[in-house]
């Protein structure tokens, strides 16, 4: 097999060596219950808050406005549950896009009021601003950008159309790459995603959101995540912010460049390819096409021997068969996807090969199957 190249970056970061480094060094000061008044507990106290001090910066929120979660499903979960049951005299009606993250969706259920979008992935802001302003709408959800095209959404605009309703953004394709837009009440995202360790979510919920948790209150986030807090890996998930915030400028413009590359690359080298996504307004280092009559998997598989790892968006999740709810909402190929999404760790030279080698491979697996 050839050298290994890491292209799922928008499904997990690897983890960043400020994050490796913060993490050996807390577990052997942090390991104690920080709600304990014995020395070490109160050790443990002063890195937990310190932990939510560089978060809450990052996020751009007071620290007594940030909850911290066992992942960004679990930061959605819980926080529009508790928007929900806060509200449920205004009424029951979710708002969101079609293209949000499952959680919301799950979380939403039957009330989901959904907002279509268009071919590049964008809410239809005039049918959004019209769904939150009718009576019984008790939240609005609207991701910063999506998480398998990188679209950006209007967040700011979405947020002044709300007025007085809550917007609830899922920021997890945005935290630790890019300055978010404000205006919003409620924000989600999740340490992995920007090279921190896995089980790590933040809840950012602003001053004057009424929240009822599910939980009992307590001292332990206040009933929106019950249970120990590992303090280690908050520490970690605060290092490798901190330095991802620091390198995103010169990540977003190496990022971007590539992924243009790409994009024109593939549009010229394979036939019948649909790349899809806004070209300009987007995340810097996501990208999706679809080959056609090319099964999505199967092209995963042969990318993987390839050396190279990269996700299906033929599928909403590892586990099920069934077509993106996402790129239906577009309207474009749901079958034969590929997303390329770049690390910080990514090179130069892993893209170009990536783009010598996907045509052969697309033609190949086309022949198998006699087109």
């Amino acid at each position: 097999m050839n050298e290994r190249a890491y292209l799922d970056a928008a499904s997990a970061e690897p983890l960043h060596p400020a994050a490796r480094e913060m993490l050996l060094s807390a577990v052997d000061s942090g390991w104690a219950d920080p709600v304990r008044l014995h020395h070490e507990g109160r050790t443990a106290r002063l890195l937990l808050d310190n932990a939510r001090a560089v978060l809450a910066e990052g996020v751009g929120v007071r620290p007594d406005e940030l909850y911290l979660t066992t992942s960004g499903t679990a930061a959605i979960h819980s926080g529009l549950s508790a928007v929900l049951a806060a509200r449920r005299r205004v009424g029951r009606t979710v708002v969101h896009s079609a293209v949000e993250h499952s959680a919301v969706l799950h979380t939403a259920g039957e009330a989901g009021l959904e907002i279509g979008v268009d071919m590049l992935g964008r809410v239809d802001l005039e049918a959004f601003t019209e769904a939150v302003r009718q009576p019984g709408v008790a939240v609005a959800v609207l991701q910063s950008a999506n998480h398998e095209v990188g679209t950006r959404q209007p967040v700011r605009a979405a947020a002044e159309a709300c007025g007085s309703v809550p917007l609830f953004v899922d920021a997890a394709a945005s935290v630790g790459r890019e300055v978010l837009d404000d205006g919003w009440s409620v924000l989600t995202a999740s340490a992995h995603k920007w090279g921190g360790p896995a089980g790590v979510g933040l809840l950012a919920v602003r001053k004057g959101t009424r929240i009822a948790p599910a939980w009992p209150m307590d001292e332990r986030e206040d009933g929106l995540s019950p249970g120990f807090p590992d303090v280690p890996n908050l520490l970690a998930a605060a290092a490798a912010l901190q330095a991802r915030l620091a390198e995103a400028t010169e990540l977003d413009r190496q990022h971007r460049a590539w992924i243009a590359e790409i994009r024109q690359r593939v549009a010229a080298d394979v036939t019948d390819v649909e790349v899809v996504g806004d070209p300009d307004d987007r995340l810097p280092h996501v990208l999706t096409f679809s080959c056609l009559y090319v099964d999505g998997e199967a092209l995963v598989t042969a990318l993987d021997a390839e050396g190279f790892s990269v996700s299906s968006g033929s599928a909403c999740t590892s586990s099920t068969l069934r077509p993106s709810h996402v790129l239906a909402a577009m309207g474009v190929l749901t079958h034969g996807n590929v997303r390329v999404s770049l690390a910080r760790t990514t090179t130069y030279g892993e893209i170009d090969r990536f783009c010598r080698v996907l045509p052969g491979i697309v033609a190949r697996i086309r022949a198998e199957v006699g087109m």
